[in-house]
């Protein structure tokens, strides 16, 4: 009886050991792939989502500039009228 337990206790640590094996290697397998995605959109010349935003921004900005100065451009013509 006391053989079995011993086995049993060697088999748990035997398969506890495998699962941190396996889980180190499912970390180090997601950490190599992130890895090769952003080298990949780095080669592509991909924008950041911020920086994506701040041109998104001054697009607007420079949009009601013109638009502003365009109401006052008609504003002058027509008082030049």
């Amino acid at each position: 009886m006391q053989t079995q337990n011993k086995f049993l206790d060697d088999m748990s640590k035997l398969m506890t050991n495998a699962m941190g094996v396996a889980q180190g290697a499912r970390d180090e397998a997601e950490t190599a792939m992130k890895s090769m995605i952003d080298r990949w959109l780095a080669d592509r010349d991909f924008v950041t989502r911020e920086e994506f935003d701040a041109v998104r921004a001054m697009a607007q900005k420079a949009r009601e500039e013109n638009e502003a100065l365009k109401a006052r451009i008609d504003a002058l013509e027509a008082a030049a009228k």
